[in-house]
């Protein structure tokens, strides 16, 4: 493995259908390797789709029972989140299997190519990623990417979860977790950096975790906008930076005579104190600006032509729930986003409030102890970015078995974003959250729909297009013109 060949190998993955561990198995899969899993969602009925995909390609999905784990020879791999006391582990344990992490065995593969691109940073990393994984494709260069999102540029009927490419092993390109620590094990010879912000770990640890990260690598293309990040950068010789910024126009690349349209962005690219020439994003707001700009570094670091990366970028469709318009019904718009944090649900505000109409927030928090540690810069970031006639709605925060501390819940924001003089409900349960959204929604609305870890959520988005179109189909006449839509 040393070498990143796992062809013929045997792998079982628990908890598959993951974000992290689906475009793992279908790298492994892409690569030769025999590949079985299970998951909890899988034994739950959720997201069918999801493991009718996985075993389309030739992989063997088994309850989380045990029963999948046969063999002394496989390698059973699974993330930090899955309990030892799951049936899986105990099985693996009892047969004397070896065991991976999930990032041990990306960074095994990322390790061993000939160029890898690691994407790090608390915010954009998946999008960051799929724009690397655009201009690298439109240059023919077949990378592997490992992505925790799905990109709509290599999506198909057959694919339809395409959050990897397969491709050779010269050129490999992963994001990077910072959250578990694993950011550690990868030796990146590009390493992109974001920006740091609080998430999961304290800034003091994020830094310390970034500034190894970077440290290695041959080039560091990194966010000069972002405070920490730069301090990070100022510690590498200048010859092995790459500065991108949307402010300061002595960075290696600046972008200025920022056009945002509601699902684009135009800007102004220099590189190197030249100006270049306009680039037209098919993807929205100032941030996703900053985003290319990093992809942008990152390819030519990898040998990219500038004038191919900006074709490429240019490609770029997007991924999933990341500002995704999932379709509109009676007068209102339905966006799919994977906003959790504060500086991810900022961005997507910002976006929706560069152009008019009210904003109708179902925010559904990615766990208790995520809530317990960003409770102040939470209600902060939505007491400065809800404008006043803005509607943040909070169901319970996601909650798949184990045990939990629920020090900090939903209805705890929702008062403190009150107390702050914005509008903000706490409505336990999440169908009935939706359906709140949707009985107070007006043509000219934007219902977003955020938050990680339930996949469940994209589900929930096209639902509410479906009952915002039935609404709609069943107000009388009357009813439609007083509400503008005549």
């Amino acid at each position: 493995m040393h070498d990143g060949n796992v062809s013929g190998q045997r792998f079982f993955l628990v908890g598959i259908g993951g974000s992290g561990m689906m475009p793992l198995a279908m790298i492994l899969a892409g690569r030769g390797a025999i590949v079985a899993g299970s998951d909890r969602g899988l034994d739950q009925g959720r997201v069918p789709a999801k493991f009718d995909a996985l075993r389309a390609q030739g992989i063997a999905l088994f309850p989380q029972d045990g029963s999948g784990i046969s063999d002394a020879a496989q390698i059973v791999v699974a993330s930090a989140a899955v309990e030892d006391d799951v049936a899986d582990m105990v099985a693996a344990r009892a047969r004397g299997c070896a065991r991976m992490s999930r990032a041990e065995l990306n960074a095994a593969l990322f390790n061993a190519s000939g160029i890898a691109i690691g994407v790090a940073g608390t915010s954009g990393k998946s999008t960051v990623t799929g724009m690397i994984a655009a201009i690298l494709h439109h240059a023919g260069l077949d990378p592997t990417v490992m992505n925790g999102a799905v990109m709509k540029d290599f999506a198909a009927p057959d694919r339809p979860f395409a959050s990897a490419l397969v491709g050779g092993t010269a050129l490999y390109v992963s994001e990077v977790d910072e959250s578990d620590g694993s950011i550690a094990l990868y030796r990146p010879q590009v390493a992109v950096l974001n920006n740091v912000s609080l998430d999961h770990k304290s800034l003091d640890e994020l830094n310390r975790l970034f500034a190894a990260f970077v440290a290695g690598a041959r080039t560091a293309v990194v966010n000069a906008d972002n405070n920490d990040a730069a301090a990070l950068a100022m510690t590498l010789p200048r010859t092995r930076v790459t500065s991108f910024s949307l402010r300061d126009a002595a960075a290696d690349l600046f972008a200025d005579a920022v056009e945002e349209a509601e699902f684009a962005a135009r800007f102004m690219l220099h590189h190197r104190g030249q100006p270049v020439r306009r680039v037209v994003l098919r993807v929205p707001g100032r941030h996703n600006v900053a985003n290319a700009l990093a992809a942008i570094g990152a390819a030519l670091a990898a040998g990219v032509a500038l004038e191919q990366a900006l074709a490429g970028i240019e490609q770029f469709s997007g991924l999933r729930r990341r500002f995704d318009h999932v379709g509109a019904g009676g007068g209102v718009t339905v966006i799919d986003d994977f906003g959790h944090n504060p500086d991810k649900i900022a961005a997507t505000l910002d976006t929706l409030h560069a152009f008019p109409g009210r904003v109708i927030a179902l925010f559904q928090p990615h766990g208790y102890g995520p809530l317990k540690m960003m409770r102040a810069e939470l209600v902060d970031m939505f007491a400065r970015r809800l404008a006043t006639d803005d509607l943040l709605i909070l169901p319970d925060p996601v909650y798949q078995g184990g045990t939990v501390v629920r020090e900090v819940t939903s209805a705890d924001i929702a008062a403190d974003i009150v107390r702050a003089g914005r509008q903000a409900l706490h409505i336990p349960d999440r169908e009935a959250a939706a359906a709140h959204g949707i009985a107070v929604a007006r043509p000219g609305d934007r219902i977003v729909v955020m938050g990680a870890r339930d996949d469940t959520l994209s589900l929930l988005a096209q639902d509410m297009v479906r009952r915002l179109d039935r609404t709609a189909a069943m107000a009388p006449a009357s009813d439609a013109v007083s509400r503008g839509e005549s």
